[in-house]
């Protein structure tokens, strides 16, 4: 997984036109910053934030049950590494919480944001409750513009939950792994040049896109791996009818089913459900035995499917939604 700096993404703040001085929130296991759990740093973000503020978390596994909550916006959390900041917990549906409460799909998440205008980089995000555990969440997220930049989400069933209806969200450079509908939900999400590696012979999406909503998922370059022995995986399965879930010029491996998609044992969902792909590669990628109700774009067709389009005008790398008079801060 390539990784992007901690000075080119800081860069990004920098050649913003009208950047302020943020504030910054270092957590450390070992004490040497400001808190040493990323709950406590989490809470210092005041309520109504109007203010860029970045947390910086150094190396370490931080296991925890983490929230941000709603209105702590315009934060920026940073690892110290991806593969060695790592954020983890194990809780599961039919687990007791500490209130007594039985721990379902949706309080099951190891990290769970709220709030709008977050970016969260080079992370390693996971839920370790395994593959017979059922439902266990790693990241939910509810909040509006967030932004997830080479970081690694890890599960098995249900890792990454987008769950807020007007939520827009985007994956850059991400790994995202699990087994059974590993990205659900909601939002309209874009993924660029990720990696998605099924660990199950089951589904990799399982979309719940509101009827009125033109995007849900959209796939660019991702590449779609898999455990060795795998080859009965579907791109995704319809969790409300109108699903919207489309692959771009993704590399599909032989773990998927040749028909590619699944109704969900419901054939009225094929009147509905929205599933498309454009000029992917890969053993997997062969749209000959395709299910009748997926079609293939048209040229034209994919143009539509810009950044600017799916995210509704939203530009993730205008952090803190100042303005560049030189358009967008390039990459490291």
């Amino acid at each position: 997984m390539k990784r992007f700096t901690i000075f080119g993404f800081l860069t990004l703040l920098l050649l913003t036109s009208d950047a302020q001085p943020i504030k910054r929130i270092v957590v450390a296991k070992d004490g040497t910053g400001n808190y040493t759990t990323v709950q406590e740093a989490l809470n210092a973000v005041p309520l109504n934030n109007q203010k860029g503020i970045e947390i910086f978390i150094k190396k370490g596994v931080y296991k925890e049950k983490m929230h941000l909550d709603s209105t702590k916006n315009n934060v920026v959390i940073i690892g110290e590494d991806p593969m060695e900041t790592v954020l983890t917990y194990d809780d599961h549906t039919g687990t007791i919480a500490p209130d007594g409460t039985m721990v379902n799909t949706m309080t099951s998440q190891s990290l769970y944001i709220m709030a709008d205008d977050i970016t969260i980089q080079n992370l390693t995000i996971e839920n370790t409750a395994g593959m017979i555990a059922g439902q266990a969440v790693a990241v939910r997220v509810h909040g509006d513009r967030v932004f997830f930049l080479s970081c690694r989400i890890l599960g098995f069933q249900d890792t990454l939950f987008t769950s807020g209806e007007n939520s827009r969200q985007y994956y850059k450079n991400c790994f995202i792994q699990g087994s059974t509908d590993f990205i659900f939900g909601s939002s309209t999400a874009l993924f660029d040049e990720c990696i998605l590696r099924s660990k199950k012979n089951s589904h990799v999406t399982a979309a719940s896109t509101p009827k009125e909503h033109a995007y849900g998922y959209v796939f660019r370059k991702c590449r779609l791996v898999a455990d060795t022995g795998l080859n009965k995986v579907s791109l995704g399965r319809p969790w409300r009818p109108y699903a919207s879930v489309t692959y771009i010029e993704c590399n599909i491996g032989n773990h998927i089913l040749p028909q590619g998609w699944d109704n969900w044992k419901n054939p009225d969902n094929e009147k509905t459900a929205r599933y498309t792909e454009y000029k992917n590669t890969g053993p997997g990628a062969d749209t000959n035995a395709r299910v009748a109700w997926s079609r293939q774009l048209t040229d034209e067709e994919a143009k539509q499917f810009t950044l600017e389009s799916i995210l509704a005008g939203w530009q993730p790398y205008r952090v803190f939604n100042k303005k560049n008079k030189n358009g967008l801060p390039k990459e490291d």
